[in-house]
């Protein structure tokens, strides 16, 4: 390790199973490159984000399509990257986190895409940031298999599309330092995945490609196409090789889909409508600007009520006109060995793919393997012989600033079992991932990060506006930690022993019942709490 980019960076995290193999030198000097030519920008990127979010809540900015980009939005003329190979049919995409057993079912699935989750769904440990980057390694070699109660499983002869999610901007990598700093997260993932398997999965007539997620601003989009730029070039494959789907999971992204493509677009593939994340990122910007900005029961926020049904109109259009794909959002249910229970559900899956479809979405997501056949049922239908609805421009679709900021034409209430229901998911949920798990099954649901954030920061919208529940009662601090108290003791008696959940009610006070409202994943709470093994 005689290069001086090496000897300034650290490895912290303890030995793994085959760490060698996936950090060699020639690994972690790319990951140093990419960090010297991009750290500085990102964290002026993320000081603007502060600025601008702080603008937003005091009232000094409002939130609109930007006018110094209408050129972009007015000028027909541009389009995206067309389709790579893997990726011109995306009619389902199955979502998971990259433990070995979900790599192998994903990818035997039926999807047409598995998004390997390094983001929402992983817990950051240092184990599966490893075994994660382990895992695709040895599936892109066709080299994984697991047993299961004796039973052996390998990938089949039609695997799903891979496409990798890194962490956000936002987070870093705390077992990876240079100069003592932590190096970002997302340039971790990113470039580990890409120095291994570029070349690998071009052989095999595919590609590296990736789901971006949390981006705020098309600025931040230009940041990932650079890096992209960089990144092959210092590789030696072609510009254009990586293709990029950004998931628009921010209030502010929704007003800036086209400048998003734009930014990527010889390496843009789509966008994605992230369901929970937007919510929560809706929340925090408008924070202080009263009730109409309070949203009712997490289960009454639909993709139907008005500012959902804007935000993937807009969606669909936008992409359609730039020959971007449209991919919808996801599918939690898990099936259950109850017929009734089942039937029930899997008829509010089909009616909410046929939605989408209907809408002119390319594919969908769902996140388990008994919910592909529904979705590509609903798809098969409206695509026919067709992989895509490309052609579908949507030119019907007007969508304003005002439809897109329209919470309050959401209606609904808030309602008791509402407010318990978010403080129990929530501390099962974060109990899983201060466990090393970052997918929970529960209540019939596949939860994961986004999860967390939308429960407890509903439940601080709600103490904060002084909400009340249909009987009139206010919602008080008071009778919020007396629920808490209940659920706590509920979810332990279910639980069990070896659990987090003294654990995530301390987050949870937090992160909920604090003045201000940060991210369960960038508070001290993270720092004292996440596990390392």
């Amino acid at each position: 390790m005689a290069d001086t980019r090496i000897d300034r960076l650290q490895v912290t995290g303890p030995a793994l199973d085959r760490t060698d193999e996936i950090l060699p030198p020639a690994a972690l000097e790319f990951v140093a490159k990419l960090d010297d030519a991009f750290a500085g920008r990102r964290r002026e990127l993320l000081d603007a984000r502060r600025r601008r979010r702080e603008r937003l809540d005091s009232g000094e900015e409002s939130l609109g399509f930007l006018p110094e980009t209408r050129g972009i939005r007015a000028d027909e003329s541009w389009q995206v990257a067309p389709p790579a190979p893997g990726l011109e049919d995306r009619r389902v995409e199955i979502t998971g986190p990259t433990d070995r057993k979900m790599t192998v079912n994903a990818l035997n699935s039926g999807a047409k895409v598995w998004l390997a989750d390094f983001e929402d769904a992983t817990a950051p440990t240092w184990h599966n940031v490893v075994a994660g980057q382990r895992n695709l390694y040895d599936a892109i070699r066709r080299d994984i298999d697991f047993t299961d109660r004796g039973k052996r499983y390998a990938i089949g002869d039609e695997p799903a599309t891979i496409v990798a999610r890194p962490r956000g901007w936002h987070l870093v990598e705390k077992h990876i330092r240079i100069d003592g700093r932590p190096v970002s997260a997302s340039l971790v993932d990113f470039g580990l995945y890409l120095f291994h398997n570029a070349r690998q999965l071009l052989a095999r007539g595919s590609g590296p490609y990736f789901y971006l997620p949390k981006l705020e601003s098309h600025h931040e989009a230009r940041l990932w196409n650079d890096v992209f730029r960089f990144a092959q070039d210092e590789l030696g494959i072609p510009r254009g090789t990586i293709r990029a789907t950004v998931l628009i999971e921010t209030i502010t992204a929704a007003f800036e889909m086209d400048e998003i493509l734009y930014e990527l677009r010889e390496h843009a593939a789509g966008l994605n409508a992230g369901r929970w994340d937007y919510i929560f990122s809706l929340i925090k910007t408008f924070a202080s600007h009263g009730a109409d900005f309070v949203l009712p029961d997490r289960a009454q926020v639909t993709m139907t009520v008005p500012f959902m049904r804007a935000y993937t109109e807009l969606l669909v259009r936008t992409c359609h006109r730039r020959g971007a794909h449209a991919i919808g959002g996801m599918a939690a249910f898990i099936p259950s060995r109850d017929p009734e229970v089942n039937a029930t559900a899997l008829e509010k899956v089909r009616e909410d793919k046929q939605r989408e479809a209907g809408d002119g979405f390319d594919g969908s997501w769902v996140a388990h393997p008994g919910l592909v056949p529904v979705c590509r049922e609903v798809f098969d239908e409206v695509l026919g012989g067709w992989p895509n609805q490309l052609g579908k421009l949507r030119e019907d679709v007007t969508v304003t600033a005002q439809d897109l900021l329209d919470v309050a034409g959401a209606g609904g209430e808030v309602t008791e079992q509402g407010v318990r229901s978010n403080i129990s998911v929530a501390l099962r949920y974060v109990d899983s991932w201060l466990r090393g798990t970052g997918a929970a099954a529960l209540f019939g649901l596949m939860e994961d990060a986004a999860t967390a954030e939308i429960a407890r920061c509903q439940v601080w919208q709600w103490l904060r506006h002084g909400t009340k529940l249909p009987d009139g009662t206010a919602i008080t601090r008071e009778r919020v930690v007396e629920w808490l108290d209940e659920e706590f003791e509920a979810s332990r008696a279910e639980v069990g022993d070896g659990n987090r959940l003294a654990d995530a009610r301390e987050i949870f006070v937090e992160t909920a019942l604090g003045e201000k409202l940060p991210s369960f994943l960038t508070t001290g709470a993270y720092a004292r709490y996440l596990t390392t093994s």
